[in-house]
């Protein structure tokens, strides 16, 4: 997709990758971003072309109420998400609900919604942004990890699904982010605006899957080796 003058939806936009996704947007000449977050006065992007927007992916009708208001879409980027930890053995009921409730449902509840935005004109597309531990898992993050998988599952559904619609489906699979959401946490992390602007040049680029940063490397074992991953994860 030629994102000059594109008109793009980006939830979880507060902070973090979600923060970085509006700015690197903003230098590929997009028209207008809508940032959404649960409270917009978080939103801290001052360009003319951004509109901060309320919404929250767990509540059905917050979502309703903004695919009514905007029809002018031609990207959305599914970014909001949360993360649990604990193993299977400590993790409970509530951090599965939870981390299911906004990486998956959110995501999918997010795509159904604005469908018919996205289909108006000559078809546009949507990004979730998924994990490498969609497809491999870590011990100390079970609920996160089951949420991202099944993420991927529903992301393949909605590419076939909305072929029909013209609507291209792109998957970005980043490691681990310098964000607060894992801060505190002792292992490589990529960049947000880094892993923003390969995201932001993946979609682009029309490629349906996108591994930004060291991603790359771990997925070219990934496609070779599988199980090596599984084993590398499991032992971090």
């Amino acid at each position: 997709m030629n994102l000059n003058n594109k008109t793009v939806l980006v939830t979880g936009a507060n902070r973090g990758l979600g923060q970085a996704l509006v700015q690197e947007l903003l230098t590929c000449g997009v028209s207008k971003v809508y940032a959404a977050a649960r409270t917009p006065a978080s939103i801290t992007t001052h360009d003319a072309r951004v509109t901060a927007v309320a919404l929250d992916v767990t509540d059905s009708a917050s979502i309703r109420q903004l695919a009514n208001e905007l029809t002018d879409l031609d990207l959305v980027i599914n970014n909001a998400g949360v993360i649990r930890f604990g193993d299977l053995l400590n993790a409970s009921d509530d951090d599965f609900d939870h981390c299911f409730e906004v990486n998956l449902k959110g995501l999918w509840h997010v795509s159904q919604a604005f469908t018919a935005a996205l289909s108006r004109g000559n078809g546009g597309a949507i990004c979730n942004i998924l994990s490498l531990l969609s497809l491999a898992s870590m011990p100390g993050l079970a609920a996160y990890n089951a949420s991202k998988a099944a993420a991927w599952s529903v992301t393949q559904s909605l590419r076939g699904t909305l072929k029909a619609h013209k609507i291209e489906v792109h998957a970005a699979y980043p490691g681990a982010i310098d964000t607060d959401m894992v801060a505190g946490i002792e292992m490589d992390k990529g960049n947000p605006a880094d892993i923003a602007k390969d995201i932001v040049s993946g979609i682009s680029q029309n490629q349906e899957d996108i591994y930004p940063g060291y991603a790359q490397q771990v997925y070219d074992v990934w496609k070779t080796d599988h199980k090596a991953v599984e084993r590398e994860f499991a032992a971090t």
